[in-house]
């Protein structure tokens, strides 16, 4: 499985983002995906991840986030809405299709200036 992170950018504080993940591979839709950051000096962190039941979100992004796919196109999606300067990090989206976080893209970088 090969991922394909887009969308960041530079975006002001309150503003919107939206990352794409477009992924390889016939058996997506049996993949947990996700979406993890690592802010600079940072360990990489959970973000969020989508199931067959719906979405999960860290603490610091819940309410302001949205994590969606579409399994015809091989996508997932990561709305970021509400975006703040501490929101900036470079994100990265994967895929587990069992137990671990077996596939990773190569991330995309999200700056919020204040």
């Amino acid at each position: 499985v090969q991922l394909q992170a887009s969308g960041g950018g530079l975006v002001q504080a309150g503003g919107s983002l939206r990352l794409s993940c477009a992924a390889s591979g016939r058996t997506f839709s049996t993949y947990v995906m996700g979406w993890f950051r690592q802010a600079p000096g940072k360990e990489r962190e959970f973000v969020a991840e989508v199931d067959w039941n719906g979405g999960y979100y860290a603490n610091s992004v819940k309410g302001r986030f949205t994590i969606f796919r579409d399994n015809a196109k091989n996508t997932v999606y990561l709305q970021m809405n509400s975006l703040k300067p501490e929101d900036t990090a470079v994100y990265y989206c994967a895929a587990r299709p069992a137990a671990s976080w077996d596939y990773w893209g190569q991330g995309t970088l999200v700056t919020v200036s204040s």
